[in-house]
């Protein structure tokens, strides 16, 4: 009889699915910025659908029993509607590949920076040459780019960095608190949901009226379920068996596979530079965080 899989397979097993589901996450998620649908109208379905799947699982388990209500805050904020606010806005203004290279691409070395600031592990000078690397590989993503193109992705990029710290912050917090599953649901789910489905509905602007019946369909079945539901779970699993730098160094295919798609279904033009700057990222995420992964963890 094979023996039951370990935690720790199961761990790199889930940090697997991850780069295939965010790699779709980023495809959809530019798909719905630039349809008539708003920003605000994808992260209402987000959280007001997947809030209203999880409440009766939080009424059973009643997560916040063990959690204190700064953490709740902390965990509802880097892992809800101001980290996808600010994501979604960068979809409108950059493509989907400059996601998967400025937020993804970029992680493992803000994840190792928070670890310098959080826990004073000083990195590695093999962790240092490939953040070296990753900052490489992303400026020439950049200025790669043509002029029309910059006068607007720069500042997408700059917010796919900002939302990149708010979830190198969520993954540090679900290891470093020992997060389970129900809490993550909890806390980006139903607390975002309560909070923001109110203020979408009452102030802020809407064009669900506009959208066709697809734009509607896809962002509630992704947005509301696979990647709040289902990708906050898995994530958080990953990060909690195997840590937060080895799920990291798993998500540096994702801007390889989200740019390949955002070429295949969004008709995207990439160009041989950006292509280039995936070819030195990647290593350099690699380095980042998978040399971690050999080091002592941190007792928490």
């Amino acid at each position: 009889m094979r023996p039951a899989p370990t935690k720790k397979t199961l761990g790199y097993l889930a940090a697997f699915t991850i780069v295939f589901l965010w790699s779709g996450w980023i495809v959809t998620s530019r798909f719905g910025a630039t349809s008539a649908l708003t920003i605000y109208d994808i992260t209402a379905m987000r959280y007001g659908i997947s809030g209203l799947i999880v409440l009766p699982i939080a009424f059973y388990f009643k997560p916040w029993r063990g959690l204190t209500i700064r953490r709740i805050a902390a965990v509802s904020l880097f892992s809800g509607f101001p980290y996808t606010l600010v994501v979604y806005q960068a979809f409108t203004l950059a493509p989907a590949a400059h996601g998967g290279v400025f937020m993804n691409g970029v992680l493992p070395a803000i994840t190792v920076g928070l670890g310098w600031l959080w826990f004073k592990d000083k990195p590695h000078r093999v962790q240092i040459g490939g953040t070296v690397l990753i900052i490489i590989g992303a400026s020439v993503t950049l200025f790669g780019s043509d002029t029309n193109q910059m006068d607007t992705s720069w500042q997408g990029d700059l917010l796919f960095m900002l939302g990149g710290l708010c979830f190198a912050l969520y993954m540090v917090m679900t290891r470093l608190w020992s997060l389970t599953a129900t809490q993550v649901l909890f806390c980006s789910s139903v607390v975002n949901g309560v909070i923001f489905t109110p203020l979408w509905f009452f102030f802020l602007p809407s064009g669900l009226s506009e959208a066709s019946a697809l734009d509607i369909g896809l962002q509630a079945l992704y947005q509301g379920i696979l990647a709040t539901l289902f990708g906050m779970v898995i994530v958080a699993f990953a990060v909690r068996h195997i840590g937060a730098p080895p799920t990291a160094a798993f998500m540096s295919g994702v801007p390889a596979i989200a740019a390949f798609l955002g070429v295949l279904l969004l008709g995207e033009e990439f160009g041989l530079m950006g292509w280039i700057s995936i070819l030195i990222l990647t290593p350099g995420v690699l380095m980042t965080a998978l040399w971690n992964s050999h080091t002592p963890t941190q007792k928490t």
